[in-house]
């Protein structure tokens, strides 16, 4: 960390985070070109939690950029094929719904690869519905490929760096999808950060400043599936929909990095055949941001079991259980309690946070 970063670090608990009109209004995001201090990164997009687009010369250097990556801009099938052929993927069906997201199957990568090869034959059309290989922990399954490096704007990662420790989870992935392939509305993990390159093909991005989500609610507080369903237009459905702002729309071509900070929902969208990276991660910047986030998911937790509050020991531990677990089998004939359980699910609790600070201090990122 450079003197002016130091600074602003030190400074962080002065600095309010400011409004989100810009976006609203300009729908328009910076495009970084050209070489970057990490202190006017800090300063200009990390500190305020605003959206930026990095060019393809951050990626150029990769070794996933020329391996997996056709001479024509597709996916390299034979290359990868004989890097990861049996290895076990996880694969979502983007063409069914299951707890607002997508269900996934693990299978053999070259049997997804084989599918992927037969979609777009297909005219990207499949009896087994659209398929899409993603949140795969490829650089913990294979550090010896060191096919891309983390770019220096986020490279202070406390998440990772804190689980790397443990040694037995991380929140690096690799997604792989046909052109057709999305991801329905959320919010990253914990509210986290997340950068994202796409190593061959376009996306779609359709992002919410924090706080917009809670126009998208349903009439029961749940947040949509799909932000471009007609139903959203219904307002007994979605009586506050016509209140949100328009989502920041952003197309992201081979090649480039997106930022996007925390607590910003979106859905994305694959426009062609496409390869990303994505990494989600936090620091002393929207740490805090984390903490309000478990904070509201352990309120919303204890309000949807509170008729049991007087049955059961050491209720306050149960709630952080099923916080991070949602697996008592005590409450599975409660339906409505346990969906709102498993949505609010935060793979987190209390105490596990606390492990996790202790960890930074420890390793003197809090010192």
């Amino acid at each position: 960390m450079d003197r002016d970063a130091y600074r602003n670090c030190c400074s962080l608990v002065k600095i309010p985070r400011p409004s989100y009109e810009q976006f609203w209004s300009s729908h328009f995001v910076d495009y970084i070109d050209k070489d970057l201090s990490y202190s006017k990164f800090f300063k200009k997009y990390l500190l305020p939690n605003h959206p930026c687009m990095f060019s393809r010369r951050f990626t150029e250097d990769w070794k996933c950029r020329k391996q997996w990556v056709s001479e024509e801009g597709k996916p390299n099938f034979q290359k990868l094929l004989q890097e990861f052929d049996e290895t076990p993927v996880p694969v979502a069906n983007c063409n069914a719904k299951e707890y607002n997201a997508n269900p996934k199957q693990v299978m053999p990568f070259k049997e997804f690869i084989h599918y992927w090869k037969e979609y777009i034959k297909n005219g990207h059309s499949s009896p087994k519905g659209c398929l899409y290989l993603k949140d795969w922990h490829m650089a913990r399954d294979y550090p010896e490929h060191n096919v891309y490096s983390t770019p220096v704007f986020f490279s202070s990662d406390w998440l990772n760096e804190y689980w790397d420790t443990l040694e037995v989870d991380d929140y690096r992935f690799v997604y792989m999808g046909p052109k057709g392939s999305w991801t329905p509305f959320h919010a990253d993990v914990f509210r986290s950060y997340s950068w994202s390159a796409n190593i061959c093909g376009r996306k779609k991005w359709l992002l919410y400043p924090p706080g917009q989500e809670e126009f998208l609610r349903d009439t029961h507080g749940n947040l949509p599936y799909d932000v471009t369903s007609a139903e959203l237009r219904d307002r007994s459905l979605f009586p506050r929909s016509e209140e949100a702002c328009q989502p920041l729309e952003i197309i992201q071509e081979a090649g480039e990095i997106i930022f996007v900070p925390s607590g910003w929902h979106h859905q994305v969208y694959n426009l062609e055949d496409t390869i990303s990276i994505n990494h989600n991660w936090l620091n002393g910047c929207n740490v805090d941001i984390m903490w309000q986030f478990l904070q509201s998911e352990l309120s919303s937790v204890q309000k949807e079991i509170d008729e049991w509050r007087n049955t059961m020991d050491s209720w306050h531990q149960h709630c952080q259980v099923l916080q991070r677990l949602f697996s008592s089998h005590a409450f599975l004939k409660h339906a409505a309690a346990m969906n709102v359980i498993m949505k609010a699910c935060s793979g987190i609790n209390y105490a596990e946070f606390a492990s996790f600070l202790k960890s930074l201090l420890n390793t003197g990122c809090l010192s």
